[in-house]
């Protein structure tokens, strides 16, 4: 199946957490300490990460953006912490994806599953440039210009907009966005791809009332469309 680093300081749930996915056909390795977790990353080369934020040495989205430097492994943030704007912080800060605390290993192997598709799908991207109005997406490179000047997104930004890039002038739903990108159809759908939607407005210098290539169609769901059209 898959190489899964489990990073949690407490010891009977990383001994539960890695009995289970064994169970289900991955190879785990635990670590106990972010420390430790960013040398198993660099020095064993897993699949997937699955990250708690309560470590002991480093905070967990601190351990998280230290990964993403040297790494383009996908991370699965494990928290208790359930507050809106702190799911948006670790997605912003690089995570693919994330589960609240408690969780089955049912749920858990599903979101292993998860990441790894839409992981093996992005590495298939095609290296043709797409090209909307001003706006550049290269999916080889994983880089987005307007008007000749990069964008800086986060990695769940940049899926988005290349997304919507492949499918333009499409006009989709917002949960069928949310399934394909992240491959979550339940549970928060609208406020996700809301969140995301709002941060790429404002990095096309655009507003939800003055859309210039992100267009809300009401009733219907959202598109991308070169100005004008």
């Amino acid at each position: 199946m898959a190489s899964v680093l489990v990073v949690e300081d407490d010891q009977r749930i990383r001994e539960t957490i890695a009995r289970s996915l064994t169970d289900s056909g991955h190879a785990v390795r635990t670590e106990g300490r972010g420390a430790h977790a960013l040398s198993a990353v660099v020095d064993w080369r897993p699949d997937v990460v699955v990250l708690d934020l309560g470590l002991p040495d480093l905070d967990g989205t601190d351990v998280l953006r230290m990964v993403r430097s040297v790494s383009t492994v996908p991370v699965i943030v494990a928290t208790a912490r359930d507050d809106e704007s702190e799911v948006v912080r670790v997605l912003d800060a690089g995570a693919d994806d994330y589960v609240i605390k408690p969780y089955s290993a049912a749920q858990l192997d599903a979101r292993i599953r998860a990441v790894l598709r839409r992981s093996a799908e992005n590495g298939g991207d095609v290296s043709a440039v797409l090209s909307v109005g001003e706006l550049d997406v290269d999916p080889d490179r994983r880089t987005a210009t307007l008007a000749g000047q990069p964008l800086e997104l986060s990695r769940l930004e940049f899926d988005l907009l290349a997304h919507l890039a492949r499918r333009t002038p499409e006009v989709g739903p917002r949960r069928e966005r949310l399934a394909e990108v992240w491959r979550q159809p339940h549970g928060g759908a609208d406020k996700t791809i809301d969140v995301h939607l709002s941060w790429l407005r404002r990095k096309l210098g655009e507003s939800a009332t003055q859309p210039r290539y992100l267009h809300t169609v009401r009733g219907v769901g959202i598109k991308l469309e070169q100005p004008g059209d």
